[in-house]
This record gives C-alpha cells, sequence and structure tokens, in this order.
C-alpha cells in the first residue's frame, strides 16, 4: 500500500525508538564480533589494534587447560538429544492432550510450572534428587551385600541429570507450541483419510505430520537452541563434566584476551547456523507443498 504526504513526527520518534531497541538488543554480540578479529596485541576494549584470524586460532589450539572442545562436543551432542526428545515427547504429549484425558489440567500446570520457578532453584532440586539416589544406592548395596555397587561413583551426568534439567527448560515451550498448532488443526483432514481407509497410524504419518512438520522444525529449533546456551539450569545437575556455557563462565574469570570473544563468536554462529537450517527446512517444506498442490498448466 503506497502512502502519499509527508510521515507524522510520531513515525519518527518510534522508527528512533525501534532503531535504538535494536542495537542495544544485538550491540553486544556485534562488539563481541568486532573484538574477536583483533590483531595480536588486542584487548579486550576499543580501540581495535589490527585486524586478523590471531585469537581464533589460538582458541583452535586450546585454552590452556581447559579442553575447550571437548565441551563444545558435550553440548553439541546434549543438544542434539535435547532436541530430539523434546519433538518426540511434545509431539506425542500434543496428541494426547487434543484427545483429552484424566488429570490433564494439573499435569498441564504442573509442566508449566518450571518455567516460572527460578532456574538455578530447578538445577538444584534436580541435583539433589540425584544425590539422594546416590545415598539410597549406596544403602541398597551395603543392605543386600553388593560392595560393588558402594564405588559406582554418581548416577549425576550429562545424559541423566543434565539431561533432565535441559528438558524442564525445552518441553514446556516444545508443549505450548503444539498446543497452538493442535487449536488450529482441522480434523476433517484425518476424518477423510479415515473415510479413505487409512488407519490411526497412517493418518498419523501420511496426513498429520506433513501437515504440522514445519512446527515441529520450529520445536525442535527451540530445543537446540535453549539447550546450547543454557547455563542455570546446568550449573548444579551436570556431574563433572561441563558443557561450554559452564566452561565459558569459568573462562571469564581466568582468559583476559580476546580469546573469549573469538569463542563466543563461535558459540553465536553455531546458533544462528542451526536457525539457518531451520529455516531452510521450513522454506524446503513450503515449496514442496506448492508443487503438490500445483496443477499442471496452472
Amino acid at each position: 500500500m503506497r502512502r502519499d504526504g509527508p510521515r507524522s513526527f510520531s513515525f519518527y520518534v518510534l522508527a528512533a525508538f525501534f532503531g535504538l531497541f535494536v542495537l542495544f538488543l544485538y550491540g553486544p554480540t556485534l562488539t563481541i564480533l568486532a573484538l574477536s578479529f583483533q590483531g595480536p596485541q588486542g584487548g579486550l576494549t576499543f580501540p581495535m589494534n589490527g585486524v586478523s584470524t590471531f585469537w581464533f586460532s589460538r582458541l583452535w589450539a586450546g585454552l590452556g587447560v581447559v579442553d575447550i572442545w571437548a565441551a563444545f562436543r558435550r553440548s553439541l551432542a546434549l543438544g542434539i538429544v535435547v532436541m530430539g526428545l523434546t519433538v518426540t515427547i511434545a509431539f506425542f504429549a500434543g496428541l494426547a492432550f487434543r484427545k483429552g484425558f484424566l488429570g490433564q489440567t494439573p499435569l498441564f500446570y504442573t509442566a508449566v510450572a518450571s518455567l516460572i520457578v527460578p532456574s538455578i532453584v530447578v538445577s538444584l532440586g534436580i541435583g539433589l534428587e540425584f544425590r539422594l539416589i546416590d545415598e539410597g544406592i549406596k544403602a541398597l548395596a551395603a543392605r543386600i551385600g553388593w560392595g560393588f555397587l558402594q564405588d559406582h561413583g554418581t548416577v549425576m551426568g550429562m545424559f541423566t541429570s543434565g539431561l533432565g534439567a535441559h528438558l524442564t527448560w525445552t518441553l514446556p515451550f516444545g508443549l505450548l507450541i503444539m498446543f497452538a498448532v493442535f487449536n488450529r488443526f482441522n480434523p476433517a483432514y484425518e476424518e477423510a483419510a479415515r473415510d479413505l481407509g487409512a488407519t490411526g497410524p497412517q493418518s498419523l504419518r501420511h496426513v498429520v505430520v506433513p501437515i504440522i512438520l514445519p512446527s515441529l522444525v520450529g520445536v525442535a529449533l527451540f530445543g537446540f537452541t535453549l539447550s546450547w546456551d543454557e547455563l542455570a539450569r546446568t550449573s548444579q545437575a551436570i556431574g563433572g563434566r561441563n558443557t561450554l556455557p559452564l566452561e565459558l563462565q569459568g573462562l571469564t574469570t581466568t582468559v583476559t584476551t580476546p580469546e573469549i570473544y573469538a569463542l563466543g563468536t563461535v558459540t553465536t554462529g553455531v546458533s544462528l547456523l542451526v536457525i539457518g537450517l531451520a529455516f531452510g527446512s521450513f522454506l524446503a517444506i513450503q515449496r514442496r507443498r506448492a508443487r503438490r498442490v500445483t496443477l499442471p498448466g496452472t
């Protein structure tokens, strides 16, 4: 729609406010990005001292006693597992809530409550729970005479307590997205599939999933990025093998060179890559649908 005449003063005020908001939102990230490309004599503040990829090469070689790339791989593996579980559980939970079952209202509020409770409290609770499990295993071992269980160490770890802590953060978002999707889903599609002889699983596979696939991609994006960046819920529940955010937090007190900015740039790049893959998948799905519904000669 074309607008004739000059714009009002309020338009420029709102545009300036929006510009300042965007600067406030992305300014720190852009600052870290710029400072990570300093020369060998660069510091942690402006003005920049040269432009190079020197600090990225130092980062690639490792940060002293910290195995940053092992932490990177751990965070990546954990993020992928959390993403898969978030999509799967949220999808089937959305189907269950859509059909309705006894106790669904208390269960819903219990699931969403983890978004309200402070993250550090959730982490402390999960850590305490797994310590109690360890004590229970040792007590049981002493009672029945299984001495080898006395030295089992701990059941707390990345794919036990750490995974649970991340799922308390990602699952409510996935569930809320599925609620919004299924509230708009027209059951006539499933009825038509059943009229054509499709079974329940066939209707789910060939009708429901293809229709809501872009939303599932969105849930996957939420699951990975929320897990990739999570710090507070991981801090007390991860065990002895830190994820990348925890290592990054520890490095802020020991590393006084732009290496820390280079690491921040790399982690931001991974997040942007995942977002790009998600949007690419969404566009590919939309184009595939458009080709299917377009009739020859139209």
